[in-house]
């Protein structure tokens, strides 16, 4: 994303939920009516014609593109599953990290009675979020700040608590489709400062990349997608295998209570035998002692 400009990820990740909501129940998987709202003019054109292209692909290319549209779906399906739980169980607060066009505060609207939900993004996305909202004024009133943080300058954590975030409050922090694109030692650092900032009970939901094993040719293809992204400007630089993810949350005091690799989130949230990509996989972890 350019420093002046909204960014293009977030309007692609809010482009495959939009377009989620073509797919007929049962094969639905994310209901959010919401997410279209956020598409500019030229996405808006390309969803009207996504059904019929992305079909081909989905024929063309079972383990291409496809499979990462409908990873990104069972990836926000199963956060929000968890979130739901959460949000029963007397977590007060949520933080979305990197919330871009995220439509949880709307479709949770009634679950976040009393509850006060802070989205926290790059100044130029967040601005544009309020120019969309500021034509709905007829969406569920919900307790929802903006924290406006350029995560290159500004510390969010600092940021969070300028804006009205209680620290030691049960709280469900959200950062999905980020780590892929760190170091290491930034993510270390993002998660000292989350389990800073997070109370008792409290839960953080992310995601990870990771190079599949084996000596085929589509497991080699796949290994070799981080140099095509990084051809295209979007270099992936982080990879943790699923194995490792327990042991290397521990090491930051979390502890992983849920781990659905695209094995499990096939299982649990595909019906109509859509592929999901083969290298990502979400986890929620419970936030404990260091």
């Amino acid at each position: 994303m350019k420093e002046e400009r909204p960014s293009v990820t977030a309007l692609s990740v809010c482009f495959m939920r939009a377009r989620e909501q073509g797919v007929t129940p049962p094969a639905r998987i994310l209901d959010d009516p919401f997410a279209r709202h956020f598409l500019t003019r030229t996405w808006k054109v390309g969803l009207s014609v996504a059904g019929t292209r992305l079909s081909r692909l989905e024929a063309a290319f079972p383990d291409g593109f496809p499979g990462l549209s409908t990873y990104v779906v069972c990836r926000h399906r199963f956060i929000d599953d968890a979130l739901g739980k959460a949000l029963a169980d007397g977590i007060q607060q949520v933080v979305l990290l990197g919330a871009g066009y995220d439509s949880r505060a709307w479709r949770f609207a009634p679950a976040l009675a009393g509850k006060r939900l802070f989205e926290v993004d790059h100044p130029a996305t967040a601005a544009r979020k309020r120019r969309v909202l500021s034509r709905h004024s007829d969406w569920p009133a919900v307790d929802r700040v903006q924290v406006d943080c350029d995560f290159s300058t500004q510390d969010f954590a600092v940021r969070l608590q300028e804006t009205g975030f209680r620290p030691g409050v049960p709280t469900f922090f959200v950062w999905e489709g980020v780590s892929m694109y760190l170091s290491r030692e930034v993510i270390r650092g993002t998660l000292a400062r989350i389990h800073a900032l997070g109370g008792p009970g409290s839960h953080l939901a992310m995601d990870f990349d990771f190079l599949p094993d084996g000596p085929t040719v589509r497991e080699t293809l796949w290994r070799s997608t981080p140099g095509f992204l990084h051809a295209l400007g979007e270099p992936v630089t982080f990879f943790l295998h699923p194995e490792e993810a327990p042991g290397f949350l521990q090491t930051s005091g979390f502890h992983v209570v849920d781990l659905a690799d695209p094995g499990e989130l096939t299982r649990r949230y595909v019906r109509d035998g859509r592929p999901v990509s083969p290298i990502m996989y979400v986890l929620l972890a419970r936030l404990g002692d260091r």
